[in-house]
């Protein structure tokens, strides 16, 4: 069994921690890295969340996974290796830091994009990310030591808002903005 699910208060000094290692990321990796985001709930000013700075990566190709791999963990950033999911690359913070997801994706990819518009859509709607933060809280309560079942849990959820977050990015016309490192 992994850590307890615990949703905490937006803290206003995740935007700082993600800032120093998307710093460290982008002196490692280059042009290696077409964009470097934060992402995940952390992302979003006000949204309550579990207090992991989720990191997005974006590269030109998966394959090979020698330019990147290795500038990583030369960061000190731990290779997941049997990540099952094949959309991305997965690496997890250097042994006793605070904890840090950094998903390695291709640019231009449904799974690369998701995550943009999914954050970028909470924050130009608080009412979404607040009901966004309850569900959450909800899922947690429940599923407090199950992550598996957290996930599944919200899954629906997150599924309604990326129906709205598409209806506003095509009326928009939105694209990502510039990369945050």
């Amino acid at each position: 069994m992994g850590e307890p699910i615990d949703i905490v208060p937006y803290d206003p000094a995740w935007p700082g921690m993600f800032a120093r290692w998307g710093g460290v990321l982008r002196a490692a990796l280059g042009d290696v890295a077409a964009r470097i985001d934060h992402v995940g709930s952390t992302s979003v000013p006000g949204l309550a969340a579990k207090s992991v700075i989720d990191i997005q990566i974006s590269v030109a190709s998966l394959e090979p996974a020698d330019p990147f791999v290795a500038p990583l963990t030369g960061t000190g950033l731990v290779h997941q290796a049997d990540n099952p999911e094949r959309t991305k690359r997965y690496f997890r913070e250097p042994p006793g830091q605070r904890r840090m997801h950094v998903h390695v994706r291709q640019l231009g990819t449904f799974s690369q994009q998701f995550p943009l518009l999914f954050r970028d859509y909470l924050r130009c709607h608080p009412s979404a990310a607040t009901e966004y933060a309850a569900a959450k809280q909800r899922c947690a309560a429940t599923f407090r030591d199950d992550r598996a079942g957290y996930v599944r849990a919200k899954d629906a959820f997150v599924w309604d808002v990326i129906r709205c977050a598409d209806a506003w990015a095509q009326r928009i016309g939105w694209i990502p903005g510039p990369s945050d490192a």
